[in-house]
Formats: C-alpha cells, sequence, structure tokens
C-alpha cells in the first residue's frame, strides 16, 4: 500500500506523502516549501541512489523526479521503481529541464506525468506544480477502475 496515513493535530485526516528527488539545492528546497504549505509530507533526496533507498523504504504516495541526478540517473530510478512490486504503482511526476518533446518517451518508461522546471512558478508558490501533484493524489473512484478494465 502506498504510503503513510498521518493522524494531523488530531483532526482524523491523512497527510500524502511525497518523495522529491532533486540534485539542485535551490529547486528542492522551494518546492519542499511550496509542498509543505500545500498541506503535503515531504521527504528529499539530493541524488538518484538516496531516492531509490527512500522510496523502497518509505513507499511514498507521489515520487516527483529528477531526470538528471548524480549517482544513479532518472531513467534508472524510474525503471527500478517501475520493477519493483512496492512502488511499482506509486505515480512517478518527471521533473524536468529536458525539452517537452521527451515526455511521450517518458510516459512510456513509466512516468505518470511530466512537468517542465522552467514551469515551476517558484516565486508565485508553485501552483502549476501543486495543481499536477493535486490531480495525481485525488482518489480514484470504483468507476474509474471498472471503466479501465
Amino acid at each position: 500500500m502506498a504510503g503513510t496515513d498521518v493522524q494531523h493535530k488530531g483532526r482524523g485526516f491523512c497527510v500524502k506523502s511525497i518523495l522529491l528527488v532533486e540534485d539542485s539545492r535551490f529547486l528542492r528546497v522551494a518546492t519542499e516549501k511550496a509542498l509543505v504549505r500545500g498541506g503535503y509530507s515531504v521527504m528529499s533526496a539530493s541524488d538518484g541512489e538516496e531516492g531509490l533507498r527512500m522510496a523502497y523504504a518509505t513507499v511514498p504516495d507521489l515520487i516527483l523526479l529528477d531526470m538528471l541526478l548524480p549517482k544513479l540517473g532518472g531513467p534508472e530510478v524510474l525503471h527500478a521503481l517501475r520493477n519493483n512490486p512496492l512502488t511499482a504503482l506509486v505515480p512517478v511526476i518527471v521533473l524536468s529541464s529536458l525539452p517537452q518533446k521527451n515526455e511521450a518517451r517518458l510516459l512510456k518508461e513509466g512516468a505518470t506525468a511530466y512537468f517542465e522546471k522552467s514551469k515551476m512558478e517558484l516565486d508565485q508558490s508553485s501552483e502549476s506544480l501543486l495543481q499536477i501533484v493535486r490531480r495525481m493524489l485525488r482518489p480514484v473512484t470504483e468507476e474509474q477502475v471498472l471503466s479501465q478494465n
């Protein structure tokens, strides 16, 4: 089961966990702040090996994955996540500085969504990133599951 349910201040709702794998300290800190402001629990890793270890250990609800990472590149991390039963169904949003022409290939390789870093709007609370995160974490209805079969 993906994620960790956390009782938040006794109110009885679940806080969704997000693993952010990004080597740029500036982008990592800015994105973490935006996600926390959005109500998410955030863990972060600065390289691919650390990100993969954290994903297997915590099984987050969502992973934000940079493609150009030290030690183990984003494509290799994505491949490993998709081939491990623990993380195979965890949504992965690829964060990339690469042009969007790579989107189709990344989606074919297992990414759930693609987000171009240049659209992060860090000075505007990263609302465009938060919108895609919310969409990926929206509960799936029984009708949606049945319509895919």
